[in-house]
């Protein structure tokens, strides 16, 4: 469903995408992670036909540079930063839902289990209202539609806890039915959404792990990490998992349960300026001969 090959994209001489290759499939939940600056925003941009860069991008066969409209008709978004609108509030949900042909109730719905009454601040300029609240609207507005593609940057940003908790009930009851890209620091909280994990760091893909569905719940994984200096409290945390460091701590071992994958990759991740090479491969069962009796 989504291509992106060999794309880079160049920033006043910083390349902030360095030939970046995915193939993401129809159905398939990926987290996007990886520090600020690593280029999450930046892809997602490209995606969805705002910038121009070198290599190829490509939804459903279609170039969002050059077919943008027709490609963002498929498509629910929501962004890091909620654009500076003027127009009120009701006025927006009305635009939107013309726009994208979908129901003005039903986005008023949404934005009301996410904890925002709209009739309340219907008249209110769109910018004026508080992070939080901007927040519900876009993402209401996103879910509002019939979209196969919802693509996230840092959706969770500005929500309460709450709200939180509920946006990603929302995602589930849309898992099934929907390809996702969701960019969030918090692997932890979409762990149990996602099936695929890619980290970016440097403008590359330095992890990409699939996860099926139905892991096995007695399913091990050998890891295999190398980081590029010491470093004490990534020591502990790796410790804390049974990890074994080299005599130079500089590459560790260990094993994974299949079902604890994305949680361990959600505490590695706030290491990721540190780690030079993470490895997952499956642990390999070993027959006993049998001895003669």
């Amino acid at each position: 469903m989504i291509r992106f090959e060999n794309v880079s994209k160049t920033f006043k001489r910083n390349r902030v995408l360095d030939g970046i290759g995915l193939d993401i499939g129809l159905g398939e939940r990926v987290a996007l992670i990886g520090s600020n600056g690593a280029g999450k925003t930046t892809l997602i941009r490209c995606l969805l036909g705002e910038y121009t860069h070198e290599g190829e991008v490509a939804v459903e066969g279609l170039a969002p540079r050059t077919e943008r409209t027709r490609v963002l008709a498929a498509v629910g978004f929501v962004p890091q930063l909620p654009p500076p609108l003027k127009m009120p509030v009701g006025q927006l949900i009305g635009f939107a839902a013309a726009l994208c042909n979908s129901d003005e109730k039903r986005i008023a719905a949404l934005a009301l289990r996410l904890g925002l009454d709209v009739e309340k601040v219907r008249q209110q300029p769109f910018v004026k209202l508080s992070g939080g609240q901007k927040q519900k609207i876009l993402i209401a507005i996103a879910l509002g539609r019939d979209a196969r593609l919802l693509i996230m940057d840092e959706p969770a940003a500005n929500l309460d806890p709450e709200a939180r908790k509920i946006f990603f009930e929302l995602l589930a009851e849309r898992q099934h039915d929907t390809t996702m890209l969701i960019s969030s620091h918090r692997l932890n909280e979409v762990a149990s959404l996602v099936n695929r994990v890619v980290e970016l760091d440097m403008g590359k893909v330095v992890l990409d792990d699939r996860v099926a569905d139905d892991v096995s719940l007695s399913g091990l994984l050998d890891c295999r990490i190398r980081v590029k200096r010491s470093e004490p409290a990534f020591a502990k945390a790796l410790a804390a998992w049974d990890f074994r460091s080299s005599a130079d701590g500089l590459e560790w071992t260990g094993e994974v349960a299949g079902p604890d994958r994305l949680r361990f990759l959600g505490m590695t991740s706030r290491y990721v300026a540190l780690i030079a090479d993470l490895s997952f491969s499956e642990t390999e069962k070993v027959s006993l001969p049998e001895t003669a009796a």
